[in-house]
Formats: C-alpha cells, sequence, structure tokens
C-alpha cells in the first residue's frame, strides 16, 4: 500500500503535537516517559520534533496517559481555527 504524501496541515499539526508533548513533559527525562507510556525513546523523540506527524492513535493515548493530558485537550489544541461540524 502506498501512502499519499502529508499535506502541508498534517504536517504542521505533527510538530504541534510533538511541542505540545515535549511542553507537557516539563522537567521529567525522555527515559523517564518512554518508560512510563511504554513508547520507545527514539519513537518520542521523533514524535517531538515532528519526525513522526501522525502517530498512532494508541501511541498518542499512551504518552498522554503518562503525561497525565487528557485525549481530548490535546485533540481542542491541535483542531483548526475553523470550526469543525457534523
Amino acid at each position: 500500500m502506498v501512502r499519499p504524501p502529508l499535506t502541508p496541515a498534517e504536517r504542521d499539526r505533527g510538530r504541534r503535537l510533538g511541542a505540545l508533548l515535549r511542553a507537557a513533559r516539563g522537567d521529567r527525562s525522555p527515559a523517564e516517559v518512554a518508560a512510563a507510556s511504554g513508547v520507545s525513546q527514539e519513537a518520542l523523540r521523533k514524535i517531538e520534533t515532528g519526525r513522526v506527524p501522525t502517530p498512532a492513535f494508541f501511541t498518542v493515548a499512551a504518552l498522554a496517559g503518562a503525561l497525565d493530558v487528557p485525549l481530548d485537550r490535546l485533540l481542542a489544541d491541535l483542531a483548526p481555527d475553523t470550526a469543525l461540524t457534523a
């Protein structure tokens, strides 16, 4: 399966996700967060730097749980400025 290239907006959202997770990590070391979440240090580093702009949901959920960040807060912080309608 060939994956289509990411759009600039998707890459930007990945960078913002990384920045949010990095800020939530605060003074904790990447090793500590990796151990608490079950996500490798390498994966955490790549997500925080935006090199993995679309991490799997369960990876984000594990990191959010280890960092005590509600998923709905991450979603709200990453949502585009325009209102989403169903």
